[in-house]
């Protein structure tokens, strides 16, 4: 099912204007057709199969063929499912009744993260904005400290550019089947439902790896895509091709060489043959003093907190716990995370040092006693409690021991 010269003419300038996005808007056309004077495109928008929701149509590749995830064998009012074009594997031949089906995602859903209203840009964010800017294939590892903002500075980078973004969690199980993709029981059937990796490369869309150095050998099978020459899907006997945008970054605590100081429990040592194939590797650390007290004061704006000397007491504190820590005289820091969660427990306790101790009493006991003594030299308003106290100041009432005493139970 070709197309005409006149359609692939308008596919050209609606590509030039608008990138490769696969979901066209009702308004992008009448926009385009007004800039070029062009007739209105029935051929795509009364077509059935090309219709991906009320005002959306799936846009079709320009090679003057139909493309087959919008042409004919798409069925909109089914639930996005279309046969497999090969048999599929033999351990999973006898739970197929007649056919296989492939699980896609509805083409109408847009994975854009949203804008954070409370997001301060900082460190690597114009370079990491170049990147997905330039729809170019460039592999990007991000490494740094955590609660430093690595993952969130990406999300919002595709929330900037209104780039759609896959999410996927590295952990120590994760597997091919969860990247790739496996068979799954849906309403009685055994369908293969695509992965995380391949709904990326098909939507020309950003695949996030977070905490990859969590990942072991099981994830080996993203070696092609990390060239981005495609993967082939062998259970379903399918070739895969990255669509014109795909790109994949990676965040990590380590820089996948291990973590020698026990912080970062299940970390590993990455395949070399894997790093490799990041071009870049950005390394970032915390915000300077001025940037995470700007950090501070959105958040301050979002939590409808008024206090701009406790944000300049949390910066000032953490940074000291930071040189400290550089030292080698403490072991644990103060993060970028933590102190807007100290911020959003005095948003709920109006306490500064109730919300300091809430926040610190998960390290252990010598740890939280210094930091918090730290705090009260910095705050002149902190006054801080005897160590029997609980975190709201009340006295901690010690049961008796006594034999005579009546076991409650």
């Amino acid at each position: 099912m070709a197309l005409k010269p006149k359609q692939l003419h308008f596919l050209d300038l609606f590509r030039a204007k608008y990138g490769d996005i696969r979901i066209a808007q009702r308004q992008d056309i009448v926009a385009l057709c007004e800039e070029h004077d062009l007739p209105w495109p029935s051929w795509l928008t009364a077509n059935l199969d090309y219709r991906a929701g009320r005002g959306e149509y799936r846009v079709p590749v320009s090679t003057g063929e139909v493309d087959p995830r919008t042409g004919p064998s798409f069925t909109p009012e089914a639930p996005a499912l279309v046969a497999a074009k090969a048999a599929p594997s033999p351990e999973f031949q006898n739970a197929v009744s007649d056919v296989t089906l492939i699980q896609r995602i509805n083409g109408s859903e847009r994975f854009i993260p949203d804008k954070a209203s409370w997001f301060v840009p900082w460190g690597h964010f114009k370079d990491l904005t170049s990147v997905v800017k330039s729809r170019l294939f460039f592999p990007v590892f991000v490494t740094g400290m955590s609660g430093n903002g690595k993952t969130l500075g990406i999300e919002q980078v595709c929330a900037k550019l209104k780039r759609e973004l896959f999410r996927v969690n590295i952990t120590g199980d994760t597997d091919e089947d969860d990247l790739l993709g496996g068979f799954r029981l849906i309403d009685g059937n055994t369908v293969f439902v695509p992965g995380p990796v391949v709904e990326a490369m098909e939507r020309g869309a950003i695949l996030l790896l977070d905490e990859m150095d969590l990942g072991t050998f099981k994830i080996m099978c993203l070696q092609p895509v990390l060239e981005g020459k495609g993967v082939f899907l062998k259970k379903v006997g399918r070739w895969v091709k990255p669509q014109p945008g795909f790109n994949v970054f990676a965040t990590g605590n380590t820089k996948g060489q291990g973590d020698n100081a026990g912080k970062f429990i299940g970390t590993n040592v990455m395949n070399e043959a894997m790093l490799d194939r990041f071009p870049v590797t950005f390394h970032q650390p915390y915000p300077s003093l001025k940037q995470e007290r700007k950090i501070l004061a959105k958040h301050m704006v979002n939590l409808g907190v008024d206090d701009d000397a406790f944000g300049d007491c949390l910066v000032q504190w953490a940074s000291n716990i930071r040189k400290t820590a550089e030292n080698g005289e403490i072991e644990d820091i103060i993060t970028t995370r933590r102190l807007v969660n100290v911020l959003t427990c005095f948003a709920i306790y109006k306490d500064r040092v109730k919300s300091i101790k809430l926040v610190v009493e998960r390290f252990d006991d010598d740890t939280k006693a210094a930091f918090l003594d730290l705090y009260t030299k910095i705050d002149a308003e902190a006054n801080a409690d005897d160590d029997d106290d609980t975190a709201d100041g009340t006295p901690v009432t010690v049961a008796s021991t006594s034999d005579d005493d009546e076991c409650p139970f």
